[in-house]
Formats: structure tokens, sequence, C-alpha cells
């Protein structure tokens, strides 16, 4: 088994060795040129899905990573992290990710670049939290492969050149009152921008992570008080709490 394959894993290795794996060329797709999404987030993406072949850049949240995941691979996609240690199966099972179509790879080895081009030929939506790894002609050339197979690049914390970023702005936390209780959902600011007709930047507040550990749109009614069990948390410390529960 050669390096990019085994560090992937034996199972899906075999599969996208053998040929077997769910990505095609784009232009076997037909009409098919978007990937759902939860319909919360779909506001946020440019024709109300993530498009076959695209770069898309998330910062500042792995929940928002984890609730693009959840709508993909409902509808049937097969999904890869790469280089995210902290993000585990528990995170993604309570986001709505289908297990069975995720691939975790925390550690993707020297040969990143080997690593993300195998999971492009196999997978419908690759992530990839190691981008300052590549180099720009490596970069390149993932984009291209993508592009071709109609699989979506997301970069986990950035991606050169991406077509549209998603940045998580103000979060504000429920659950903690009197200096008491616990985080159960937080409410954000998703700004949106990037290139083409995601030029004009725009901004969307959620609940993300929701109640229920998905994601939910937020009513324009303005910040409960916190007396009401909602209280402002700075995004550095938002963001280690995030890390520490996935």
């Amino acid at each position: 088994m050669s390096p990019p394959l085994d560090a992937i894993g034996v199972t899906f290795a075999q599969r996208l060795r053998g040929g077997a794996g769910p990505a095609t060329a784009l232009t076997e797709r037909g009409a098919e040129n978007a990937l759902p999404v939860l319909s919360p987030l779909a506001p946020l993406l440019p024709g109300g899905g993530l498009r076959r072949g695209s770069t898309v850049a998330v910062h500042g949240s792995a929940s928002l990573l984890l609730a693009l995941l959840a709508g993909a691979s409902r509808s049937g996609a097969w999904s890869a992290v790469v280089g995210v240690p902290t993000l585990g199966m528990a995170a993604a099972a309570e986001a709505g990710v289908v297990l069975e179509r995720l691939a975790l790879v925390p550690d993707p080895g020297s040969d990143l670049a080997g690593v993300l081009a195998a999971l492009a030929d196999g997978m419908d939506v690759v992530a990839v939290g190691a981008t300052g790894r590549l180099r720009g002609m490596e970069v390149r050339r993932l984009v291209a492969r993508a592009r071709q197979r109609g699989t979506v690049l997301v970069g986990f914390g950035g991606w050169p050149g991406a077509e549209l970023r998603l940045s998580v702005e103000a979060p504000v936390w429920q659950g903690l009152g009197d200096g008491h209780g616990y985080l159960r959902a937080r409410q954000v600011t998703v700004r949106v921008d990037g290139r083409g007709s995601a030029t004009r930047p725009r901004r969307y507040d959620l609940s993300l992570p929701a109640l229920d550990g998905g994601v939910a749109e937020v009513a324009p009614v303005g910040i409960v008080p916190a007396a009401s069990g909602v209280v402002a948390v700075e995004p550095e410390v938002a963001w280690a709490r995030q890390a520490e529960a996935v």
C-alpha cells in the first residue's frame, strides 16, 4: 500500500485504489452540480448548496465545518476530514454527520498532498486543517483535480484563493447564569464572502451548535439579556471551550 493510502486506512484505501469510490468525473454527473446542506445553511451558499468542484474556507468553528458535512452526508455523500486531530466521531455524530460515510485522518503523515489527492478521487467532500503545509504548486494541482472530479475542497482555517469564505463572529453562549450551569447552545454570526457571486460580504445569525447539537436559524429579535440565561463569551474563550468539547 502506498504511503498516502496507508494514511487513509485500509478500508477506504481499498475503496479508492479499486476505483469504487463515490466521486466520478464532474462531466459524468449531469445536473447534479451541488451537494445539499442543512436548510439553515442554505442561504449562506450560492445556489443553496456546496457546488461540486469548488473550494470553501471555514474559519473559527468546528461546528460550522461539521454542519456543512452533515447535510451532504445525509444526502449520501462521502466526506473526509484530514489534519484536524481535535475533531472526533462523537462530535461528528452529534452534529448529524452519517459516520458510515465519514473518514477521519488526524495525521496524514509527510505526504499531505498525496493523501488529499487520493481522497479527492474517492470522496465528495474533503476538508483539511493543515493547508499551510501545502506548496503553491500542490494547491493548484489539488484544485484542478477536485474540479475535474467534482469534489468539494474545504479548508478548515483557510484555503488559498477559496471561492467562498465562511467565518464565525461574535459567539454568544447559552446555559450559564450567575456562575453556574452548562454551555448548551451558541448564537453566532456567520460572515460570508468570496469570489464571483459571493463577492459582496453578507452576515447571517445562527444557533451553532443548537440545543440538539445541530444548527438552527436565529430570529432577528436581538440578543436575550444575560439574566435570561445567555452570556457573552469572548471568541478566544468560546473557541477553547469548543475545542475541548470536540
